[in-house]
């Protein structure tokens, strides 16, 4: 436990004390946004501090701050040292920066952002690579609330031939196809807060249940390869063998398994299409630290307290060591920890973390979309058009995935590797603002986590079957050789940009 709880004093004192510092690079003002700011000829009327504070919260924070960590603790009691410091200086300052540039921009999308700060086959390659992840973002988060409401709050079977699973997978659709076409005030701005009060509820409640229920959690000072007290996984024989989280570590490659499995409690490039659509509703930038960057470290503390409170089940015997069985080990912590009544209120507080993700995903593909083949969003019914047309591709990917065996983990697979690697434009985009506005010796806060995210998604590309399937030693050389030309592109790219503009 007390590795834990150190964890969370670097996550919330290290924020504090780095949220601050990059504050003062961007040097936001209080001058406030126009009144309001036109887009696809819907006005998005600025909401109060509290409530985009939420909005952006219940925008980033989908299913996977819940199933990375779940799956991520395997790794041992280092993750909850991990999680913070790559949060603080990565996934933060990511979410921070891209919000804050895009609101400076005149509440700009990130496809505009990219466009800007790259030139035109970066931008180009951003957005095919950008839509194929919202649609993946889609169907993802359709698929797992769905499974979770049907599985663990109705007692459904879930399998894909029952008419169950496939009422509540379009219950969710026609809620994200209201969401896509109105307003973000009107709807969003309306359904949030009560979703807000069931998610705060479930994440205090699990937190709260950990200390009174005496979870047990390893150190990292601790043995980590002796039999994890009470916890179990299941041999290839049938047999049941004791877990043991230094066999995981060790054989598991921590780098870059761990940090593409956890993703967006530590970093995830999803976020920026987010904080754009955001930055839209905000009245001054003096707001930027508290919606963009804290709302981010709150997801990290998200992401903490399911990584401690899967060690906990696990380490008591309560749910076996399986990163596959992460649906399960949500239910059984839920239950275990707040009884079935405030464990099904958890639950559906769990449900809503992808739900309000899956709304602004592909409201978000919607506008890059209609924004970069200048198609009319002006009614409601050009913008239904265009939805149903996106809404189609979801399904086909959502029709593979459950009717497929090992769909979802594809799905999954892909989901998670392209949601890193999309950070990596917005570490260019935000790398070039610096450079273009006299901020050149401060390059390196971008330029470190996303060196870092280079080195991993290609490492991992490299050697997964779903990639290249290159041997380790390969994939390695490869991706130390990707993060290194990454820093260095892009340090010449800075300065002759800045350059260019030091000479006009």
């Amino acid at each position: 436990m007390a590795t834990f709880v150190l964890g969370l004093v670097i996550l919330f004192v290290g924020a504090a004390l780095y949220g601050k510092f990059c504050e003062g690079v961007f040097g936001p003002d209080d001058r406030e946004t126009p009144a309001y700011c036109k887009q696809d000829g819907v006005d998005y009327i600025p909401m109060p501090k509290w409530k985009n504070m939420l909005i952006n919260l219940l925008n980033i924070a989908g299913t996977g701050p819940i199933f990375g960590p779940i799956q991520g603790i395997l790794f041992g009691p280092i993750a909850f040292i991990t999680i913070p410091i790559t949060n603080i200086i990565g996934g933060a300052m990511h979410d921070y920066f891209s919000g804050m540039i895009c609101l400076r921009d005149g509440g700009s999308q990130m496809p505009d952002m990219i466009r800007k700060y790259s030139n035109k086959g970066i931008y180009t390659v951003y957005q095919v690579f950008c839509s194929l992840l919202l649609l993946l973002v889609g169907a993802v988060f359709i698929y797992t609330p769905g499974d979770i409401f049907a599985t663990q709050i109705c007692g459904f079977d879930g399998k894909p031939t029952s008419i169950s699973t496939w009422v509540i997978y379009a219950v969710i659709f026609a809620y994200y196809l209201i969401a896509t076409v109105f307003p973000i005030d009107k709807i969003i701005g309306k359904i949030y807060p009560v979703f807000g009060a069931v998610l705060l509820f479930s994440a205090v409640g699990v937190f709260i249940g950990m200390f009174v229920k005496g979870y047990p959690l390893l150190n990292v000072w601790d043995d980590w390869r002796s039999p994890a007290l009470a916890a179990f996984t299941v041999a290839a024989d049938g047999t049941q063998a004791a877990f043991s989280y230094g066999d995981y570590f060790s054989a598991g490659h921590f780098i870059p398994i761990f940090f593409i499995t956890v993703a967006c409690g530590m970093l995830s490039g999803f976020h920026s299409t987010q904080t754009a659509i955001i930055s839209r509703t905000v009245k001054s930038e003096k707001e930027g630290r508290m919606t963009f960057y804290n709302m981010m470290v709150l997801e990290g503390f998200i992401a903490m307290i399911w990584a401690a409170a899967a060690m906990g089940v696990y380490n008591l015997g309560l749910q076996e060591a399986n990163a596959g069985l992460a649906t399960g080990t949500v239910g059984v912590v839920c239950k275990h920890i707040l009884g079935n009544f405030g464990g099904i209120i958890a639950l559906v507080g769990i449900v809503v973390l992808p739900i309000t993700s899956g709304d602004t995903a592909l409201r978000g593909l919607r506008l890059a979309i209609s924004e970069s083949f200048h198609i009319d969003q002006s009614s409601t019914s050009k913008r239904v058009g265009l939805s149903a047309v996106i809404f189609a591709l979801v399904a086909v990917i959502l029709v593979f995935a459950k009717f497929n065996n090992n769909g979802f983990n594809i799905l999954w697979r892909y989901f998670a590797w392209s949601n890193q690697t999309l950070s990596l434009f917005a570490f260019l985009a935000i790398s070039i603002w610096m450079f273009e506005n006299g901020k050149g010796k401060y390059v390196w806060i971008p330029l470190i986590p996303g060196s870092w995210y280079a080195f991993i998604t290609t490492t991992y590309i490299m050697n997964a079957k779903i990639g290249f399937h290159i041997p380790w030693t390969g994939a390695y050389a490869i991706g130390i050789t990707a993060a290194v030309a990454y820093v260095g592109v892009i340090l010449w790219y800075g300065k002759k940009r800045a350059a260019k503009l030091t000479h006009k």
